[in-house]
C-alpha cells in the first residue's frame, strides 16, 4: 500500500485583486477548474485539503461538489509571502530566492521557511492518512519547494517553466514518509513528466 497525493496548483488568478488571501480566479481560471475535476474524477480520492487562500479552494471546489467531499483548509499550506506591497519584477525576485533559500524582502518569507512549514504539515498528513489518496490545493512556489525537498535538482529553471501553468497537478506517491515518485501532469498538453 502507498499514500498517493495529487497536489493541485490553482487555476489562473484574478490579479485585479492584490490581496493574497481573498484573490479569486479569472473567467478562464474558473473554466479550467473543470479540467481538474475531469482529471481527478476516476482517482478514488478519499480526502481534500487546501491552502486557505481563495484561489486554491476555488480550483478544487467543483470536484469537491461533484464528489461530495469537504475541503479541509490548512493554514500552513498557504503560499509564500512576497512582501507587504506588490513587486513588479517577479522573475528577478524569484531568481534571488531560488539562488539563496534564506533571501527575503523586508516583510516577506524566505523559501526555507515556506518549505519547512509545508513539509512539516505534509509529513503529519502522511502519518494521519497513511495509505489513503488525497488532494492538496496549493500554489506554484509552495508546491515547488515541496518538490525541491524530495528532488533537489528541481531549481529555478524548473520553477520558471511552470510559472504560467495554471492549474497544474503533481502526483506524489509515498511509502510511509518516503517519497517513491513524483509526476508532473500538464492538463493542457496531456504531457506527463517523471520528476523522480
Amino acid at each position: 500500500m502507498v499514500t498517493t497525493i495529487y497536489f493541485v496548483r490553482h487555476a489562473t488568478s484574478d490579479h485585479t485583486n492584490r490581496d493574497e488571501r481573498t484573490r479569486g480566479l479569472t473567467e478562464k481560471g474558473l473554466q479550467d477548474c473543470k479540467l481538474v475535476t475531469e482529471y481527478l474524477n476516476d482517482k478514488d480520492i478519499d480526502f481534500l485539503f487546501s491552502s486557505p487562500y481563495h484561489r486554491s479552494v476555488l480550483t478544487i471546489q467543483d470536484f469537491a461538489n461533484k464528489s461530495n467531499l469537504d475541503i479541509q483548509c490548512i493554514e500552513d499550506f498557504r503560499e509564500r509571502k512576497v512582501d507587504s506591497g506588490w513587486i513588479e519584477n517577479f522573475e528577478e525576485f524569484a531568481r534571488k530566492q531560488w539562488s539563496n533559500f534564506t533571501y527575503k524582502l523586508n516583510d516577506g518569507e524566505p523559501l526555507c521557511e515556506v518549505q519547512k512549514r509545508n513539509i512539516h504539515t505534509l509529513q503529519k498528513l502522511l502519518i494521519d492518512y497513511k495509505d489513503k489518496t488525497f488532494v492538496i490545493g496549493t500554489h506554484g512556489t509552495a508546491l515547488s519547494t515541496i518538490i525541491n525537498y524530495y528532488q533537489s535538482t528541481f531549481q529555478f529553471d524548473d520553477f520558471w517553466n511552470i510559472v504560467d501553468v495554471m492549474p497544474w497537478i503533481v502526483k506524489m506517491t509515498f511509502d510511509n514518509e518516503i517519497c517513491l515518485s513524483i509526476e508532473s501532469i500538464n492538463l493542457f498538453t496531456h504531457k506527463n513528466d517523471t520528476l523522480k
